[in-house]
């Protein structure tokens, strides 16, 4: 059994701009500042292309995809 894609957000190095929102609105939402918060951080296999879009897209490197070591 595979471990699960998991998405991150270095919230540090994020300064709010929410590309990653528009990109996968099924995983993330916007807070009242505009930084973003995971609805889930485990990504569903059916927007894993998606989801490695908006970590490629992100203007400051802030989100990640890792998958936990079993």
């Amino acid at each position: 059994m595979r471990t699960p894609l998991r998405l991150r957000v270095d919230r540090i190095a994020c300064d709010g701009r929410g590309l990653c929102a528009e990109l996968l609105p099924e995983l993330v939402v916007l807070d009242d500042w505009g930084f973003p918060v995971l609805r889930t951080d485990v990504v569903p296999d059916h927007l894993a292309v998606v989801a490695r879009e908006a970590v490629e897209l992100c203007p400051v490197l802030a989100l990640h995809l890792e998958r936990e070591r079993a």
